[in-house]
């Protein structure tokens, strides 16, 4: 990790950069419009990545100028402070400092600002000024600081801090242009530091500063000052300590004791010296129109954060958005997939037979399309997911939910991702982006394949038509019903005890102190919230469809290769049929009787290529282990086939079992795998027990390469996504295991 010296350009590297393009830096706390101000800078002009190695986005944009120049806008990780907690406050500081890989030290930072909440805000300000890098203050939100009957001089902030001070209201681009105009501007003078550090602690700020200066002369003594306070004063010092040397260090450990010996709190010195400059200067430059009526964000926060109205209305808001994006995608889906099937056929008609179409009809448009079904799903999400954070209204909904969800170590932020996961954990794990906390962001991530999905309802639906009874469970619920209502049940336990059990023992990081400002409602910017939609939408497509491409062609040569010759009794028979539609036959065969027996032969045929292909191979080499589950070798082939995606598995056993065509409601098929017998033993394939044990493995184990693309494109490592398909393999397999032998001695044959 480069250190600031390391990061901090010379003069002559700064004047080449100006002469190429100005960087100018977004900064400020969450919920102060940042986002808003950017799209206004940007426009469409924009680029969304991940920081080199990390999980935390990466926002950059172009802001053109009157005068035909354009600069390079980034968006800082929101944050409340530059001594940080989490993954994302530390980019945020590196990012200020040029210390982070992909990005380099800016020319200017805008500091947004929410001028209705100035005292908390300029604590991040002033931190950002004492960096000795050109600063423009955004008063950004002037019209909701007005509202409640706050005039906000911007004037006189200017004057107190020595930087020049915008008023404005992204959300309604009031004062955008008079920030365009000071940004292309000439480069305001960086900002001196006006506050006064506990004249306690300063002599040993001032010791440490001096011991930087030796070992690091590059650094400004601005840089100098502003590293050493954090060394000093912050807890996660961590993040710095590859930037100096040990024997720094061991001074910073003399200074902190020699503080607690004289009764002086070192962490807590910078904050409460920079609020003794703050709240007298804010009170200053602010003046208030008291009034005893309540504003709209009052009235309306006494119904939504009750905690009794509170809940009822963000479930029935949950229940609309998930109906939602079942019902309102349902078109799209269908639109896509007759599109991607037309496209397949297209292809076949075009291309001879051979290896070459098999490939790209089965294989990579196959496999991509069994992906792309799912981006309406996504847009519908992010659309909703958009409104709900624009409106401030998502705030809310993490407030409300804080209290249940810390207890299984996540916070109220968790909540609409994981419930997003019954309808698909792709867009659930993407929607995870809205939690800050990086340790409660991953562990959403790792549990959210618990969430029992769509695509594993055709498995559900073909093993409990197939053996669970059609009776009532007394009197009152069906079995059918109840089977299927458990494994919803068993999948949203096992999302909360695994999110204990990775909260205590494997994900490590910073307790999440879940602090939550309840913004102003604001009308959402519909263009805003499309444009997110969108480049969510594009970023899964991109990232995501490139990792599941090349598995859809790994798995289409695992059931592909080798090839079987051709069976000659289905040969035979095949050649017969056709014999006998022909005229003159003495037993014609209609057209439809011929179409529906060489259906049945080419089934046949199936099913021995795949028997004898490395898929099939696989499920034999495979089964001594799923034995103990009650699978056999097919059952083995349609759980690696499912890994393409978990309704998959239906038709991977239509193929065995010859059943051309056939979906998770075909009875042939069902009484196919009701029939079919050990032929060493004699013994039923599919049982009641069988079919249990089955579907408690798809409750549990990850059987979906897309969710694991989306969760490597997150997670920016293979890590995080081998782990969670190791995990959940075992504890599908444990799982399993207990079922059918806990079955077996209860005596459930």
């Amino acid at each position: 990790m480069p250190g600031p010296a390391e990061a901090k350009p010379a003069a002559s590297d700064r004047e080449s950069n100006r002469a190429d393009r100005l960087v100018v830096a977004l900064a400020g706390n969450p919920n102060v419009g940042k986002t808003t101000l950017f799209n206004q800078l940007t426009g469409l002009r924009q680029k969304v990545a991940n920081y080199p190695g990390v999980t935390v986005e990466h926002k950059t944009g172009t802001l053109a100028t009157r005068d035909g120049r354009s600069m390079e806008i980034v968006d800082v990780p929101g944050t409340y402070s530059l001594n940080p907690r989490s993954l994302d406050e530390e980019v945020a500081y590196r990012v200020l400092i040029g210390a982070m890989e992909g990005s380099r030290r800016p020319d200017l930072v805008v500091c947004i600002v929410d001028a209705s909440n100035l005292e908390r805000n300029l604590y991040l300000a002033s931190q950002v000024m004492d960096l000795g890098i050109p600063t423009i203050i955004a008063l950004n939100m002037i019209d909701a600081a007005e509202a409640v009957g706050m005039n906000v001089s911007a004037e006189a902030l200017a004057e107190e801090l020595g930087v020049p001070v915008i008023a404005m209201a992204a959300s309604t681009g009031r004062g955008v242009q008079n920030l365009r105009d000071a940004i292309a501007g000439s480069l305001p003078q960086a900002p001196r530091r006006r506050w006064r550090l506990d004249n306690l602690v300063q002599p040993s700020v001032d010791a440490l500063a001096d011991r930087l200066g030796e070992e690091l002369p590059d650094l400004s003594p601005q840089q100098r000052f502003s590293d050493a306070l954090r060394a000093l004063t912050c807890d996660s010092a961590a993040f710095f300590e590859s930037h100096h040397t040990a024997g720094f260090w061991r001074e910073v450990e003399q200074a902190r004791a020699e503080l607690d010996n004289s009764g002086v709190d070192h962490q807590r010195a910078e904050v409460v010296s920079r609020y003794r400059w703050i709240t007298p200067l804010v009170a200053r430059v602010v003046s208030r129109q008291t009034s005893e009526r309540k504003t709209w964000t009052e009235r309306i926060d006494a119904v939504l954060t009750h905690k009794v109205a509170g809940p009822v209305v963000f479930f029935a808001l949950l229940a609309f958005i998930f109906q939602s994006v079942f019902a309102w995608a349902v078109p799209a889906m269908d639109t896509i997939d007759g599109g991607v099937a037309a496209f397949g056929d297209t292809v076949a008609r075009t291309l001879p037979d051979g290896p070459l179409r098999g490939l790209l009809v089965d294989g990579v448009i196959a496999g991509v399309g069994a992906v792309v079904i799912f981006l309406p799903q996504i847009l519908i999400l992010f659309f909703f997911l958009g409104l709900l954070e624009d409106t401030g209204y998502m705030a809310r909904a993490a407030f409300i939910m804080d209290r249940v969800m810390k207890r299984i170590g996540l916070s109220g932020r968790s909540v609409v991702p994981l419930l997003s996961g019954f309808a698909c954990a792709i867009p659930g794990i993407m929607g995870a982006r809205t939690i800050e906390n990086q340790r409660d962001r991953l562990i959403t991530i790792l549990v959210l394949p618990l969430m029992t999905c769509s695509a594993r309802l055709p498995v559900y639906a073909l093993l409990i038509a197939a053996f669970i009874p059609s009776e009532k469970f007394l009197g009152v619920i069906g079995y059918q019903g109840l089977t299927l209502l458990l494994m919803y049940v068993l999948g949203v336990s096992l999302a909360i005890g695994a999110a204990w059990f990775l909260k205590k023992f494997v994900v490590k990081g910073e307790r999440s102190l879940f602090v939550m400002e309840l913004p102003p409602y604001r009308m959402p910017r519909i263009r805003d919230v499309l444009w997110r939609m969108i480049e969510r939408g594009r970023l899964f497509l991109t990232r995501a469809g490139t990792i599941i491409l090349a598995v859809s062609i790994v798995l289409w040569f695992l059931a592909s290769y080798p090839t079987s010759p051709p069976d000659p009794q289905i040969e035979a028979a095949r050649a017969a049929a056709i014999e006998g539609h022909e005229q003159g036959s003495p037993a014609p065969v209609s057209q439809e009787q011929l179409d529906s027996i060489l259906l049945e032969l080419d089934g046949r045929q199936s099913a021995i290529d795949m028997a004898n292909s490395a898929m099939g191979v696989l499920g034999h080499a495979i089964e001594p282990v799923i034995a103990p589950l009650g699978f056999d070798w097919k059952i083995g082939v349609s759980l690696i086939a499912a890994f393409a995606a978990r309704e998959v598995a239906v038709s991977a056993l239509a193929t065995i079992y010859s059943v051309q065509d056939a979906d998770e409601s075909d009875s042939r098929l069902i009484d196919r795998l009701r029939d079919d017998r050990d032929p060493r033993t004699g013994r039923a394939v599919f049982t009641p027990l069988v079919a249990v044990s089955l579907m408690v493995w798809f409750v549990i184990a990850c059987q979906c390469m897309s969710t694991v693309a989306v969760v490597k494109r997150e997670t920016a490592t293979w890590r995080w996504p081998l782990f969670m398909l190791a995990y959940l393999t075992a504890l599908a397999w444990a799982a399993s295991f207990v079922t059918y032998q806990g079955g077996l001695l209860l005596g459930f044959a």
